[in-house]
């Protein structure tokens, strides 16, 4: 048998029979196997494929109706075509084979006519249904497949509503917490360093930071350029969205100090946060993207620009979120220019050793 070739599996306790149809059948090039009970020919089919059986009624061990009985309420087997092969006179037993899930009969003696037009027609509707379902296969891998992409860009609350086809997608959030980190001198190294290994080490740097993002249950909003962004408390409410951000910050700070730049200098950078109130939601129609507007986000973008390198910069609004929270130490700093924002106090976070 080739890999081509349909595959019939003849099962029927007359030998006389069984060879008679396996002639006709090798006739037209079908692939034969010849089973003379109905235990032998389901052993068979769990084991091995075929695209269609013909199959006796009246057989000892297990007759046709008991096979018919075991394929069906097989998940894996029910899709196989079932021919019952009945006598002319014994209508009462195609009836109920046929009710049974049988796709047809042929009556014994055979007519070769009759014979290779319900053969062809029952391998058609297998064939068709083959094709159905590896269309179906495809269609749920891309499916899949989209549904990972669109993990990837947006949250998975914020996908769902989106694959449902909700327009307009936008969420106030009365309070929560928005950090930027950004690389200390990027601008002067990227002009000296080839643009694929910049963009290779860039890469490295910022995957470390979305597991780590994903390990502490915060969202990764964007990069813009060499700055990361993140947020906590959103699309779902975290009370304690402060202190998640926090560790968050202290915990970039401790794993940079083992990633050095491309250059061999020890890498810097400077991180800010700022708690309040935002809008978020999704824009676009051919990029989606889930960004965040508002003054939370406009000071918090400040609060790094004004930090000092390898320092955590937060806002008094974080301040009073996190000033009771023995895992840190928050030290002020008095007079702090901001454009746009005037002068401010703002506190640099520690984090407490022996936490």
């Amino acid at each position: 048998m080739t890999a081509t070739q349909p595959r019939i599996l003849v099962v029927d306790d007359s030998e006389d029979n069984r060879y008679l149809l396996q002639r006709q059948l090798l006739r037209r090039n079908y692939g034969v196997v010849l089973a003379e009970n109905g235990q032998q020919a389901l052993d068979y089919v769990q084991s091995h494929m075929i695209d269609l059986m013909l199959l006796d009624i009246m057989m000892p061990v297990m007759n046709g109706f008991e096979v018919l009985q075991n394929l069906k309420q097989n998940e894996k087997l029910r899709h196989i075509p079932v021919i019952i092969v009945s006598a002319a006179d014994d209508m009462e037993n195609v009836v109920k084979g046929i009710q049974m899930g049988a796709e047809d009969y042929l009556a014994k003696p055979f007519n070769t006519t009759l014979l290779r037009a319900r053969i062809e027609a029952s391998l058609e509707k297998k064939r068709l249904h083959d094709q159905e379902q590896a269309y179906l296969q495809a269609i749920a891998l891309e499916q899949a497949q989209s549904n990972r992409l669109l993990r990837n860009i947006l949250p998975q609350t914020i996908a769902d509503q989106l694959k449902g086809q909700k327009a307009n997608i936008a969420e106030y959030f009365s309070s929560v917490s928005v950090l930027f980190a950004d690389i200390v001198g990027f601008t002067e190294l990227s002009g000296h360093i080839n643009a694929q290994e910049l963009v290779a080490w860039l890469n490295s740097l910022f995957s470390l930071f979305d597991q780590m993002t994903l390990d502490a249950g915060l969202e990764k909003i964007k990069t813009i350029g060499d700055a990361y962004m993140v947020a906590a408390g959103l699309p779902i409410a975290q009370p304690d969205h402060a202190e998640r951000l926090a560790l968050f910050a202290t915990s970039m700070l401790a794993a940079i100090e083992q990633i050095p730049m491309p250059n061999g200098q020890p890498l810097q950078m400077r991180i800010g946060i700022h708690s309040g109130p935002v809008v978020a939601g999704v824009i676009g129609m051919i990029k989606f993207s889930y960004d965040l507007w508002g003054d939370t986000v406009n000071i918090a973008s400040r609060m790094e620009s004004s930090a000092h390198p390898n320092t955590i910069q937060v806002s008094a609004e974080t301040y009073a979120l996190l000033q009771d929270h023995e895992h840190f130490s928050l030290q002020p700093r008095h007079g702090v220019e901001m454009k746009h924002l005037g002068t401010r106090t703002t506190y640099i976070l520690t984090r407490h050793r022996h936490h």
